[in-house]
């Protein structure tokens, strides 16, 4: 299940509820402008959220809740900076500073403020990925997001009272201190936390960060103290010289790329990493991002020019290199492409990925025992670990391509096994059966494969193939007709055969249609012209 949009057409909360009634799990990314967040569903309830470059607030939580003093968790984040890659959380935890069940009812509160947050975001786009779990999260939670909808409801009428106040994180605002002083009236906790961070000095959203509280509770306090009387507004933040901003926009920019990519937004991702360029022309790691964007948009050319500037900036790196390979080869460079991968073989020798790219470019080259062979030592590396599927078919056709039947047929079945009903190891086969003698188990794996890839239209005129030089006209008829509905330019032979069983059935219209067809994809196919002009005649 696929479902993206735009916040403008359909509100968070109905797509919580939407997610939560379908029990699903997966992955909803929310971006608004230069926001964005995640929220993570096993289900149909949520386990995880959280909003990129947005400060991690269980820290602050902790504290605020008297779990954890300022200096414990300074500790924490000391250690946190040390050992990277490990949560805050774990750390509390392994330290005794915390019980995991106390670490899930925390994270809970963590995880709700987040979802709350989100609620305020009228502008922007969403997308759910199914299966999709969080990384690196070993400590998750179970929230049913009906119950968070109506306090997400308040905060929300209450956002747009706050904003009329405070309309701008970049707001400066100054205590009365004296005022406050002269009046009796009783501050709440939270507006007692506010009262000597407004300094004149500090932002919104500087205030709100030294404070720990969330965005939420920051801003009804400070609200309700500018509603007083009791701080007023001086000014607003300062733009900062581009030299001073750049590290802090540079990896927020970075952030934001990297969780656009992750979750398949590349329009997206591509404008933060520009962002990034545009701050530092020399970052050679969101230069490989870059081309893997391309690469993934299929901008062959693109994808070249970024990662040849990412291997000048960050060196001959294996991953760089395959990709760069990638992109020769489909540009159909092959001589750049088997010129790249072998240097990346070189600095990579146990990676199976890159050899087997490396032997694919040589089948294509038509170099079939260079091909078996770099695709053997590929599968020696591998060992017991099982190979992805492109090897089993890249392997076989090299087999095939030498008259090895027996063997390509052997690979095929073992591929089958570790990738049962792959629709393209399964017409492979068929082909080597076929091949074999054996046409009627060649026609029941193409319609095992179809059963599994209805909309591969290669399968469809396979099996029309197949079935035509079997005789059965009207069945092959049928397999050549859905295979040029789900691609029209599959191919000239496909619609000069259908021109032919046409004209075997008597519809010259149709047959003369069809190989007007057949010349429209390939103006060089004479038995098609010659086809027209006999039936030209004939009329």
């Amino acid at each position: 299940m696929a479902i993206k949009g735009s916040l403008k057409e359909a509100s968070l909360p109905d797509v919580l509820q939407l997610l939560a009634l379908g029990q699903k799990t997966g992955c909803l990314s929310i971006a608004d402008r230069n926001n964005f967040g995640y929220v993570y569903f096993e289900r149909g309830r949520i386990s995880y959220a959280s909003i990129v470059n947005r400060r991690d607030r269980l820290g602050d939580i902790l504290v605020k809740h008297g779990k954890l003093s300022s200096e414990a968790l300074e500790s924490a984040i000391e250690r946190q900076s040390r050992e990277r890659g490990k949560r805050l959380g774990r750390i509390l935890v392994e330290d005794g500073a915390l019980s995991r069940a106390e670490l899930e009812r925390y994270m809970r509160i963590q995880i709700e403020e987040a979802v709350y947050f989100l609620f305020t975001w009228t502008q922007g786009t969403f997308k759910f990925e199914t299966d999709v779990l969080p990384e690196h999260e070993e400590f998750l939670v179970s929230i049913n997001p009906e119950s968070l909808l109506l306090e997400g409801a308040r905060r929300v009428d209450e956002w747009s009272l706050i904003e009329k106040k405070i309309p701008s994180f970049d707001l400066i605002f100054e205590i009365e201190r004296d005022r406050l002083k002269s009046s009796d009236v009783e501050l709440t906790a939270e507006q007692e936390s506010l009262v000597p961070l407004l300094d004149g000095a500090r932002d919104v959203a500087r205030v709100i960060e030294d404070s720990g509280l969330t965005e939420f509770d920051g801003g009804k306090a400070l609200y309700g103290l500018v509603s007083a009387g009791f701080a007023h507004r001086v000014g607003r933040t300062q733009p900062v010289r581009r030299q001073e901003v750049s590290e802090g926009r540079i990896e927020e920019h970075r952030n934001l790329g990297v969780a656009f990519y992750k979750t398949g937004m590349l329009d997206e991702a591509a404008r933060e990493f520009r962002r990034v360029i545009d701050l530092r022309p020399t970052d050679g790691p969101v230069r490989f991002h870059l081309g893997l964007v391309a690469l993934r948009q299929a901008r062959w050319q693109d994808a070249v020019e970024e990662l040849r500037q990412a291997s000048d900036l960050l060196g001959a790196r294996p991953a760089v290199l395959h990709n760069l390979a990638v992109a020769y080869q489909q540009l159909g460079q092959l001589e750049q492409a088997d010129s790249v991968f072998g240097d990346a073989a070189t600095r990579a020798r146990q990676d199976p990925r890159i050899m087997i790219g490396w032997g694919l470019v040589a089948l294509e080259r038509g170099d079939l025992p260079v091909a078996a062979g770099r695709l053997d030592r590929a599968r020696e590396i591998t060992g017991d670990t099982p190979l992805p599927a492109i090897w089993y078919w890249g392997r076989a056709l090299a087999a095939a391509a030498q008259n090895e039947l027996a063997a390509a047929e052997t690979i095929l079945r073992d591929g089958l096994e570790h990738h049962a009903d792959h629709p393209v190891l399964l017409n492979n086969l068929a082909v080597v059966v076929e091949l074999s003698g054996e046409v009627d188990r060649a026609e029941e794996l193409l319609r095992q494969a179809l059963a599994d890839g209805p909309a591969v239209p290669q399968l469809s005129k396979n099996l029309g193939d197949l079935l035509y030089r079997r005789g059965r006209y009207d069945d092959a008829a049928a397999a050549y007709e859905r295979a040029v509905k789900l691609q029209a330019d599959l191919g000239d032979d496909v619609y000069f055969k259908l021109g032919n069983l046409a004209y075997r059935a008597g519809e010259r219209e149709r047959a003369a249609d069809y190989w007007r067809q057949a010349l429209a994809v390939n103006p060089g196919h004479e038995l098609a012209r010659t086809n027209l002009e006999t039936l030209s005649a004939l009329a």
